[in-house]
């Protein structure tokens, strides 16, 4: 037997390739799907089958192109309804790997269709239960995402049962592989790995020590986050199907020279700058807006482009495929070319160029006490604002920027001094707040982390907002 977990950082997301004796199957699979191909080569066996835990509302799921590529039958929980072939299983029901054996668990909470799969060995021993969104490393899925009419109190009602019932009476050495690990939006709060064991997770996982139904509703159902405005688009993509990636990668890898791309971008398309966060900042055509692909770059996308909008690239040179490869992931289709040599082909070119000044935090304390209109606008997370900001500080957080009446108070005489933890980000909101029209601001270097040590910058708890 063969177990290999394949996690992608920048979604938090694990998928799963299990093999034995010429006999493989892959859980929760991405869009692109060399990697499992290459695995089933490696190990001379064949894609059978392709479970999916549940109805994926963060990423597209590569269960058609694997199906597709391999013949393997897609295989969903009780439920299930979907607009393409598939294999709805019974709960309890047994596939046969190999020497191995597949069991179906199903385990409604995180939505009514999530399932697990409970991998027994050569030995009919349970070894490792793959449980989707329905348990993490310290967690349990939300159960507030689009399933069907019900409540997040009436999901988190089942969540409760299935975690009692079906998950917490296995062996404790069974191995716990969940489909998300640190950062993921599909939880409140991840552990810090990716793996665990029924175990360990039954003597520190909240949710496995509470043992009062109301109590681990009120838990679960509590502290919850608006989810990122892309999981209902991926979630319907994923029932009802998509292009397939080839055709994808041929619209968008059209390279487009200074004067194309200039045109396509008056025509209406969108421009994201995929760059390092820095690069960007020194010099950026106008109107880009900077995800850069050395961070959390899909699921910022997905929260912050439209899918239905022409977009054009400006990659960094040579990964102009890798940007198309991880913006497909979370469904998008419209990518429609690259700027052909990158940002220094439109540099050389004479068009005009845009930048954002950036300031170490003791200018910023120093300009503090001289500069009445001065603001600093901090674009992390609430919960981040709320376990310590600079005295002061407006939040806005990044995801919020979406709608652009979010940043339409501040006024031409405000001196903008945006941050977030550590750059990242704070680049992606100047680069929106210019994009509508506001260009005197400034990104502070090395955000919160630098920050909160800087002398003359108070941090404090309490909250201010903008009137």
């Amino acid at each position: 037997m063969f177990v290999k977990q394949l996690y992608t950082n920048c979604l938090s997301e694990a998928a799963y390739f299990i093999a034995s004796e010429g006999v493989a199957v892959v859980i929760d699979p991405l869009r692109d799907i060399e990697v499992y191909l290459d695995l089933a080569k490696e190990h001379n066996a064949t894609i059978q089958y392709i479970f999916e835990t549940h109805f994926h509302a963060d990423f597209v799921s590569g269960h058609l192109e694997l199906a597709a590529a391999t013949g393997a039958k897609i295989v969903y929980g009780p439920g299930a309804v979907t607009n393409f072939e598939t294999y709805v299983a019974n709960d309890n029901e047994v596939f046969n790997i190999g020497a191995v054996t597949m069991k179906v668990l199903h385990t409604p909470g995180h939505t009514l269709e999530s399932s697990c799969y409970l991998l027994s060995d050569e030995k009919q021993q349970p070894y490792a239960v793959f449980t989707g969104d329905t348990l993490f490393v310290g967690d349990v899925g939300r159960p507030d995402l689009f399933s069907g009419n019900l409540t997040k109190e009436e999901l988190a009602d089942y969540l409760f049962d299935s975690l009692n019932n079906k998950i917490k009476t296995l062996p404790d050495n069974v191995i716990v592989y969940p489909a998300h690990g640190p950062g993921s939006a599909c939880g409140k709060n991840l552990g810090p790995n990716t793996f665990s064991t029924i175990g360990d997770e039954k003597a520190t996982n909240y949710a496995l020590l509470a043992t009062d139904k109301q109590e681990f509703i009120d838990q679960v159902t509590s502290g919850l986050s608006t989810p990122p405005s892309y999981f209902p688009i991926n979630a319907k993509i994923n029932k009802e199907g998509y292009d397939a990636l080839k055709a994808v990668m041929e619209k968008a890898m059209q390279p487009l020279d200074p004067t194309a791309f200039k045109a396509k971008a008056k025509a209406g398309a969108l421009i994201l700058d995929t760059r390092p966060a820095k690069e960007f900042g020194d010099g950026f055509v106008p109107g880009a807006i900077s995800i850069g692909l050395e961070g959390r770059f899909a699921e910022w996308a997905g929260s912050l482009l439209p899918f239905d909008q022409d977009i054009i690239l400006v990659a960094p040179i040579g990964q102009e495929e890798e940007t198309v490869v991880r913006m497909a992931r979370v469904g998008f289709d419209n990518v429609v070319g690259y700027l052909e040599g990158g940002y220094p082909a439109w540099a050389a070119s004479g068009e005009a160029i845009d930048m954002i000044i950036t300031v170490e935090a003791d200018e910023l304390a120093m300009d503090i006490p001289h500069d009445p209109n001065l603001v600093i606008i901090d674009v992390r997370k609430p919960i981040e604002f709320a376990d310590g900001h600079i005295k002061n500080a407006i939040n806005i957080s990044l995801g919020d920027m979406v709608d652009p009446g979010k940043i339409a108070d501040f006024e031409d005489s405000h001196n903008l001094y945006v941050h977030c933890q550590g750059g990242y980000r704070s680049i992606i909101a100047c680069s929106i707040m210019k994009r509508e029209g506001i260009h005197n601001l400034r990104n502070v270097e090395g955000g919160f982390a630098k920050m909160k040590d800087q002398k003359g910058l108070q941090v404090v708890q309490e909250k201010t907002v903008l009137n």
